[in-house]
């Protein structure tokens, strides 16, 4: 019933093994070289990812992460490397020879589910667009009827509302935006699934992206009130441009904590109220998580639109600030 049921299994190996019962928060929480989903006793269903790896001695090389893996425990560890590389029990590649250096360009679970996220983006949104172009005039049906109103929403209510009349600009950017995080937000709440915006890496790209919008299409008003606030004392200069700088910076690094925060928190605690029933081992406790896992897994369908709508929001307010126009006279 709740979308992140599904590492119960997980748990329960390592109840009854002793071991560490809440250890498999973090295992979801954070990134990994294979895809794990469930395990039976001592069958791990799971799905194998590429490890590509590049250095100037060896060249470009691509493995499976089930290469470096105890192929009954499916655990890794230094005695298990190949090619001069293995993965250790963090799930950090490094080279088996401290100094050599190289470049991971590995399909992690949250890269993996990153190109999920977009074919589901780019194959819905384009469905739509052929439906315009098949039937001009006409009023929207199936995938249409559902892009439609959202891509109105953006236009009108975060474009147009906090950009001003050079909205259509950056329309497309905003709806990029707030399609990939809501869909990699929804996403990331199915059974086995990988935290993709609970990822401070995707959400640092996306603020970048922000970023680089915003000050690229800064005016000559938006620079001048950056480096020279007008009607602002010598002296205080000295003290409102290096703040005003600072604010650049501030921003989007703002969007990235607020993401990633937002989203693993929500992850956490419901995985938290889970592995208290294996915890306490008390069907009384077990009920009442269950019921919390099931309330708090429904707000977190609520939080998944929000924040997208919020980065979204917040973008456009950064950019129409960059790009508004001021009177003078």
């Amino acid at each position: 019933m709740t979308a992140l049921l599904l590492p119960l299994a997980n748990v329960a190996v390592a109840a009854s093994d002793e071991e560490d019962k809440t250890g498999f928060i973090m295992h979801h929480v954070k990134d990994s070289h294979e895809w794990h989903f469930a395990t039976f006793g001592h069958t791990h269903i799971t799905l194998p990812l590429p490890v590509i790896v590049y250095s100037k001695d060896s060249g470009l090389e691509v493995f499976s992460s089930s290469d470096f893996q105890n192929p009954e425990t499916h655990a890794f560890g230094r005695e298990y490397g190949k090619n001069g590389f293995y993965i250790d029990e963090h799930d950090h590649l490094k080279a088996e020879v401290e100094d050599r250096s190289f470049l991971e360009l590995s399909i992690t679970k949250n890269v993996a589910m990153l190109f999920i996220v977009l074919i589901v983006v780019i194959s819905l949104t384009l469905s739509a667009a052929s439906h315009y172009k098949k039937h001009p005039n006409t009023a929207p049906r199936g995938v249409a009827s559902f892009i439609e109103p959202l891509v109105v929403f953006v236009r009108d209510e975060i474009a147009l509302s906090n950009i001003g009349p050079k909205y259509k600009k950056f329309t497309p950017y905003l709806l990029t935006i707030f399609f990939f995080i809501w869909f990699g937000n929804l996403m990331g709440l199915i059974p086995g699934a990988a935290n993709m915006t609970g990822n401070i890496a995707v959400t640092a790209t996306l603020a970048i992206f922000t970023f680089f919008v915003t000050n690229l299409n800064g005016n000559k008003d938006y620079w001048k009130h950056v480096v020279a606030t007008p009607g602002v004392p010598l002296p205080l200069l000295l003290v409102i441009v290096p703040v005003e700088i600072i604010g650049l910076f501030t921003k989007p690094f703002a969007l990235m904590v607020r993401l990633f925060v937002a989203i693993t928190a929500g992850h956490i605690v419901i995985l938290s109220f889970i592995g208290l029933i294996f915890v306490f081992e008390s069907m009384a406790v077990g009920f009442a998580s269950t019921i919390m896992v099931v309330f708090i897994n429904m707000i977190e369908i609520l939080v998944a639109t929000i924040q997208a709508y919020v980065f979204t929001l917040f973008s456009a307010m950064y950019i129409g600030q960059a790009v508004a126009e001021h009177d003078h006279h």
